[in-house]
């Protein structure tokens, strides 16, 4: 028998680990998702576990396991997941029937506000979610959409090959909550009407997390807008004579070296921001839009509303990236330049040594001739005084001794030099 791999299981179970609700008609939904304010992916997961057991503790439901990433659990009417994500965790609760009271707080009682405060983060996205059944006459709900909502904001359509009609203005209530509205057809079953619902609160969250990357953007915008300038200044002053290539390039260094920075302490963000805006825009289209009523839909809400601000994001991310590489080519060239001024100084420096080399030659050849010179004077003195008393017995005079010892010593002093100066060559 063949074995599995130890993580075969675990994996596969995965893929059902997260299945949508089956939401009846009518009925509510809560969801709240929490992040923590900074370096979220990095945060103390032990506390966001610690809190959802607090919660369940309240009601006495089973704990799930230390290790767990979702869960789901009945407390009182509700049913009630929590789950995991990289930034962020959310709860959401699904209870029947609906209150006289058109998305009142008071339904969102069943995560209590002192739990709430004490949750191990702040609150990114809440919203309350309203489930009825659609009238024969569906433009019977326009009245109720107009009231519930602010119009000029207001997205609402069609989904699912029109099994219902969503609702949403996209707007924060007094009490804190986003309103989604949801009237399902009767033919709609539960898994169906969950699917909605669950896509819906999804397009809220990962909206909200992607729109974390446009303060990010702006940030980063008005310190760019600091830089450009200075950039372009030193790259003008490569090709300028009067200034000096390495004072520059230490300068050049200097905001290189600030725009990897950048780069490091934005990526992160950038890139989560893209990948939820893939979400936003997957969610959407899997909704399967047509047109209610003449209404915006959720799709051309977002191309309006949200679209733009995903592109500044996106030309922040840019700028920085072309500012970064026009750093990293002006650098390349700012080397180059000191490479050959250092090049032409070693050039200089060489030209200096040999020269003062030549001089030395020649001095030594000056000192060589005049050390025969001494040399040969003391040694014809020396010689004169030790064969004088010989060229006396022969009747020589002492100058004509010494005009005949001169060219002897001066050629055998003359060798001698010679001979040591070949042999420390």
């Amino acid at each position: 028998m063949i074995q599995d791999h130890d993580l075969r299981y675990e994996l596969v179970n995965e893929l059902h680990a997260r299945p949508f609700p089956a939401l009846g008609v009518p009925s509510h939904a809560i969801y709240i998702a929490v992040k923590e304010p900074a370096d979220a992916h990095n945060r103390d997961r032990g506390a966001d576990m610690d809190h959802l057991v607090r919660l369940l503790d309240r009601h006495g439901a089973a704990r799930p396991p230390a290790s767990a990433t979702h869960h789901s659990a009945r407390l009182g009417r509700h049913e009630v997941k929590w789950e995991s994500h990289t930034e962020f965790v959310t709860y959401s609760a699904f209870g029947s029937g609906v209150g006289a009271r058109p998305f009142d707080p008071a339904e969102a009682e069943i995560f209590p506000q002192g739990w709430l405060a004490a949750a191990p983060g702040r609150r990114i996205a809440g919203c309350l979610v309203r489930i009825e059944p659609l009238p024969d006459d569906a433009r019977s709900i326009c009245p109720l959409l107009d009231s519930w909502f602010v119009p000029d904001s207001l997205a609402c359509s069609w989904v699912l090959d029109e099994a219902a009609v969503i609702a949403c203005d996209f707007q924060i209530d007094a009490a804190g909550w986003m309103r989604l509205a949801v009237f399902v057809k009767p033919e709609a079953g539960p898994r169906r009407v969950g699917r909605i619902v669950q896509r819906l609160c999804e397009i809220e969250i990962y909206r909200a997390m992607s729109m974390l990357g446009l303060g990010r953007a702006r940030e980063l915008t008005g310190r760019l807008n600091a830089l450009d300038p200075a950039l372009s200044d030193l790259v003008a002053s490569i090709t300028e004579a009067g200034r000096g290539a390495e004072e520059t390039l230490d300068r050049l260094l200097g905001i290189s070296a600030e725009l990897e920075a950048l780069s490091v302490r934005h990526s992160f963000r950038f890139g989560a921001t893209g990948a939820y805006e893939a979400l936003v825009n997957q969610r959407v289209s899997v909704l399967r839009e047509t047109r209610f009523d003449g209404r915006q839909t959720f799709g051309e809400f977002m191309m309006r509303r949200y679209d733009p601000a995903m592109r500044t994001v996106k030309s922040a991310e840019r700028r920085l990236a072309q500012m970064a590489a026009r750093a990293t080519r002006a650098g390349e060239l700012l080397r180059t330049r000191v490479d050959v001024e250092r090049s032409a100084q070693n050039q200089k420096l060489l030209e200096s040594m040999d020269r003062r080399a030549d001089l030395a030659l020649r001095l030594q050849h000056t000192v060589e001739g005049l050390s025969v010179v001494a040399i040969s004077y003391y040694a014809v003195s020396l010689a004169t005084y030790l064969l004088l008393p010989l060229a006396e017995r022969l009747h020589w005079p002492k100058s004509a001794l010494t005009a005949g010892l001169v060219p002897l010593v001066m050629g055998a002093v003359w060798l001698m030099v010679r001979r040591i100066r070949k042999s420390m060559h």
